[in-house]
């Protein structure tokens, strides 16, 4: 005769044997509120200018992260690699009309990437301040190259080409709202893919190579190939973000689209979010992008304060600058950590008192 273990209400056991279901219906509630509730009431200046750019920035650091915050490889160039993916997708979709939008993403993010391993190269000599400043070279070269060169931009002269019509089969993306669920769906399955890479074998590499690159050279993982691939997934997922700020939300490809101000505001994204989360890059993207908006709603106390209207935009430099620095000395970890810590704590508490509830 079988006999099964007794299991009381409180044990760990139970907890996790309800904690798969809830997370599953907590998952299903998200993708309803976001691709079914969001683009059917949210208004078309929140989906243009709040949601579209929130979710390509977070796509952007998210490739940024993968190659800083897993392994260790600090980049300058984000902006450079997005303007590589954006003008890879432009010229797929232009010379090849019969190519279907999906692969031309995918074609652009494949040729973004393999630029990126091209730069990443010079991370198997250097590293460091030394390595800051290559990928900052190849930000200016690849705008400058693009600038230069017309065929990039199909023999366009104007130097801003609008981008082209958009459409998935009989899926026409026109409207604000189909612009947002391109984006939102694109987005989800690049942090799917990454989630995937940082928990494989992959991921384990980079954390090694990132943590200590000698003893990891020592154990057998091979520095050089590892930094490479970092470098060549890093710029895959950012040249996709890159067609989506071109295509989604500037609704134009020039190389101006793409400067410095673009590249830093990713890596800020990273640092005030967390590096080596996830996560955290959501969180550092609703932040850069919510601040001002929230400065802007606040001009007419900023006023009585005797801030000028003219003067936000230096204020929010200011905070922003501030919080990279706080961020960057008590906590490296970013928002994502902050936010762990929170939960961590509220879960704690609210176990204590229904133990004492009990009692």
């Amino acid at each position: 005769m079988s006999t099964r273990p007794v299991v009381s209400p409180g044990s760990p056991v139970s907890a996790s044997g309800f904690q798969h279901p809830l997370r599953v219906a907590g998952a299903i509630v998200v993708a309803a509120v976001l691709f079914v509730a969001v683009p059917r009431f949210a208004s078309e200046y929140w989906l243009s200018a709040v949601l579209i750019p929130f979710l390509v920035l977070s796509a952007a650091a998210l490739g940024l992260n993968l190659v800083t915050g897993y392994a260790g490889q600090i980049s300058l160039g984000s902006a450079a690699f997005m303007a590589v993916g954006a003008y890879a997708t432009y010229n797929l979709v232009v010379r090849i009309p019969a190519l279907p939008l999906p692969i031309a993403l995918l074609g652009g993010g494949l040729v973004a990437g393999a630029t990126g391993a091209l730069f990443g190269i010079t991370a198997l000599r250097i590293k460091g301040f030394y390595l800051i400043v290559s990928t900052l070279a190849a930000q200016f070269f690849v705008e400058w190259l693009f600038t230069r060169v017309s065929w990039f931009s199909n023999d366009d002269t104007s130097g801003v080409l609008v981008a082209p019509r958009l459409a998935i089969g009989h899926w026409t993306i026109d409207t604000p709202a189909s612009r947002y669920l391109f984006a939102l769906g694109t987005v989800t399955l690049l942090y799917v893919f990454a989630a995937r890479v940082v928990r494989s074998e992959l991921g384990r590499r980079w954390m090694a190579v990132r943590d200590m690159d000698t003893a990891a050279s020592v154990i057998g993982i091979p520095v050089a190939g590892s930094r490479l691939l970092a470098f060549a997934v890093s710029s895959f997922v950012t040249g996709i973000a890159g067609a989506l700020w071109a295509f989604a939300y500037l609704g134009t490809v020039e190389p101006h689209g793409f400067d410095l101000d673009l590249s830093f505001q990713v890596l800020f994204i990273v640092i005030i979010g967390g590096m080596g989360s996830v996560v955290g890059n959501l969180l550092g993207a609703a932040f850069m992008v919510l601040l001002p908006i929230l400065l802007s709603n606040a001009a007419g106390a900023f006023a009585h304060a005797g801030i000028e209207a003219g003067q936000l935009q230096n204020l929010q430099k200011i905070v922003l600058g501030t919080l990279i620095i706080v961020f960057l000395v008590r906590e490296p970890d970013g928002l994502a950590r902050l936010v762990q810590t929170v939960l961590l704590r509220s879960r704690s508490r609210s176990s204590s008192a229904s133990a004492g509830s009990t009692r």
